[in-house]
């Protein structure tokens, strides 16, 4: 039995998405800047280095017998990390267009004591942010030596100290403070209610997660994104490689 539809009570921001995109299409246009390794669009100036779009380039190949071929560089590396960064935004879209049904209430709980029926949305999104910060840090500390920063990250194993200590120690400051600084202050606030609940909800409260934060990570998605790709410019770019 069918009980509700996806929730839509406001308009949100996937729904400027052409109809044949799904979610992981917010990395859609967005490439690593030659230049300087910045995550930028592909048809703006890099915000960071200042360099040009790249797309009416063109390279001469010469080819075996001699001749040179025209070829436009219409190729670029994309901004994702890695193919998870697509599945991850696709499982969350999954979870949120899917009908809910009877059979999805979980027992234990009576109605509305228990966590969302959607609850999988933010433990997602959480294991999604928590490599993106892992990203973040490998960018902003790639000159160091692969085993060092192996054997760092291992000691520094937890989010909240990749957030904090290790941040500050890399950078002189805290991912906090960073969000801040690059204008999304208001981004921290909701991660760190995120990180609350989730950890409450792998502690034996599983209804922390409500349906009011599903809603709300829903609609930060977008927002959180431009904030990550923000501050990873600002700590993982190479400003000083732009010739």
């Amino acid at each position: 039995m069918r009980l509700a539809t996806t929730p839509q009570d406001r308009t949100m921001w996937y729904d400027t998405l052409p109809n044949d995109k799904s979610w992981g299409a917010l990395w859609n246009g967005y490439i690593i800047c030659g230049c300087c390794r910045a995550i930028r669009r592909v048809e703006n100036l890099c915000p960071v280095c200042g360099d040009e779009a790249p797309g009416g380039q063109q390279s001469v190949v010469h080819v075996v017998d001699g001749k040179e071929i025209v070829v436009a560089n219409c190729c670029f590396m994309g901004a994702e990390g890695r193919y998870e960064d697509w599945v991850y935004l696709q499982l969350m879209e999954r979870e949120w267009k899917r009908p809910v049904l009877e059979s999805d209430h979980l027992p234990g709980f009576s109605p509305g004591d228990g966590p969302s029926l959607r609850a999988s949305i933010v433990v997602l999104f959480w294991s999604y942010f928590e490599t993106r910060i892992e990203r973040l840090l490998r960018g902003g500390l790639a000159e160091i030596p692969g085993r060092i920063l192996e054997d760092v990250l291992r000691r520094y194993s937890s989010i909240g100290a990749r957030m904090n200590d290790f941040y500050r120690i890399a950078f002189g400051s805290t991912y906090k403070e960073d969000l801040e600084a690059v204008g999304y202050g208001q981004v921290w606030a909701h991660l760190s209610k995120v990180q609350e609940r989730r950890n409450l909800f792998a502690h034996g409260q599983p209804q922390a997660i409500d349906d009011h934060l599903v809603q709300s990570t829903v609609e930060m998605v977008n927002l959180e994104h431009e904030a990550r790709i923000a501050v990873f410019n600002k700590r993982a770019a190479r400003t000083a490689s732009k010739k």
